[in-house]
């Protein structure tokens, strides 16, 4: 059966916070202070905002990954940024090239939202998913995070 790829609704959320964690898997680590309410929080913030989204992948009636995307900034050099914060597929679906189909849904996201670019934050150790974003034509620069705690 073909992966689609559409924009979450707030029915969606027990799946979409049951795949989180797979985030935190190894080189990964947990968010701090992450908790499923936060991930609830986040996950309706995102779904009920015009300038957010979360995608979803489906095998079926399966969700099997996620993206979530937020027209964020308005940069001096670049103009409208779109943000990729969460980026997963889940361990048994890795390497089918869904990962591949969240990126197009995310670029085409930001395209209709008037973004002229994409960027994202991936940790250091990360070294396969680096491979995966530079192939899908991103370069490579340095982030860093202060964090501040809960709000």
């Amino acid at each position: 059966m073909p992966i689609t790829v559409r924009p979450a609704t707030l029915a969606d959320e027990e799946a979409v916070l049951d795949l989180i964690p797979q985030l935190f898997a190894a080189p990964g680590a947990p968010a701090p202070e992450y908790t499923r309410d936060r991930g609830s929080f986040g996950f309706r913030w995102a779904v009920e905002r015009a300038d957010a989204d979360v995608l979803l992948a489906f095998d079926g009636d399966a969700l099997v990954g996620l993206s979530s995307v937020y027209a964020d900034i308005q940069s001096i050099r670049y103009g409208p940024r779109c943000w990729l914060q969460d980026l997963v597929v889940s361990d048994d679906h890795r390497g089918e090239g869904i990962g591949a189909q969240l990126i197009a849904a995310s670029v085409a996201w930001a395209k209709e939202h008037g973004c002229t670019h994409l960027e994202l934050a991936s940790g250091a150790g990360r070294v396969d998913a680096h491979r995966f974003y530079r192939a899908r034509g991103m370069t490579q620069s340095m982030d860093f995070m202060l964090w501040l705690g809960d709000a």
